[in-house]
């Protein structure tokens, strides 16, 4: 009989101590609310939170993963996109992370997906594909600036996917490939013109020297037979000719006199 006068409130004390007993781990810390209010963080390790008096949140201070979905975007040119991208975060300040927003999580995503939109709205569609780390660092910024007062800390942002509907994707294969014909015609011509100061180089040496252009001559038409059968009519150039001509006047006089 005397033991169960004593059981109940045994039991009781067991009950209430164990609900007092808190045990954080290292990456946690538990925000303290005496009769609703703040009284203190405390943690990691074993801490006492007396029961119906005081009541505590639990916040984890480890980096945090939240995707960002997919959002409708239309670039500066008009042109409509899907960007989804992830965010990296963790709270610095357990305090303010429980008692200035509700659920800092929910809305540092909502915070995420409207500066998404804002910020990439404000630049063309080829800064979207080709400035990806100016912009991510252009999102990072703006929330870090905005979370700051949850006491939160934006390390990173990575827009993942710039998805384009099929008809968007044809006009800039159509626009690359444009390019790319435009670069060789560029680089065609810039090789004619390359090309026609060298060979009016050449030209100017050689007409300097009338049997430089005759050796030249002879070499042009060797590679020009090689070894065909077939016969080749080549005009042969008068003033190849002009000093053999004067060789046999010169001699015929001799001759003469």
């Amino acid at each position: 009989m005397p033991f169960e006068l004593y059981a109940v409130p045994l039991l009781l004390i067991v009950g209430l101590v164990a609900a007092a007993i808190k045990i954080l781990r290292e990456y946690e810390r538990g925000v303290i609310f005496t009769l609703g209010r703040f009284t203190g963080v405390k943690g990691p390790g074993l801490i006492l939170v007396i029961p119906g008096i005081q009541k505590m949140e639990r916040v984890d201070l480890r980096v945090q993963v939240m995707d960002v979905p997919s959002q409708d975007v239309i670039s500066r040119d008009n042109v409509s996109v899907k960007v989804n991208a992830v965010v990296y975060f963790r709270v610095l300040d357990p305090e303010k992370s429980v008692i200035q927003v509700e659920l800092f999580r929910e809305a540092t995503s909502q915070l995420a997906q409207t500066t998404l939109r804002s910020v990439l709205g404000q630049h063309d569609l080829d800064e979207m594909l080709a400035e990806r780390e100016k912009l991510n660092d252009d999102v990072r910024r703006i929330l870090d600036d905005q979370t700051d007062a949850w006491g939160i800390k934006v390390s990173n942002v990575e827009i993942k996917h710039v998805d384009l509907d099929e008809s968007m994707i044809r006009a800039i294969a159509r626009q690359a490939e444009a390019e790319r014909s435009r670069r060789a015609k560029v680089i065609h011509a810039e090789g004619e013109m390359q090309a026609s100061e060298k060979l009016a180089q050449a030209a100017a040496i050689l007409s300097q020297q009338p049997q430089a252009m005759q050796l030249r001559f002879l070499e042009t038409l060797a590679s020009v037979v090689g070894d065909r059968t077939s016969t080749i009519v080549f005009p042969v150039p008068i003033d190849l000719l002009r000093p053999l001509l004067d060789g046999n006047k010169a001699s015929s006089r001799d001759r003469s006199e």
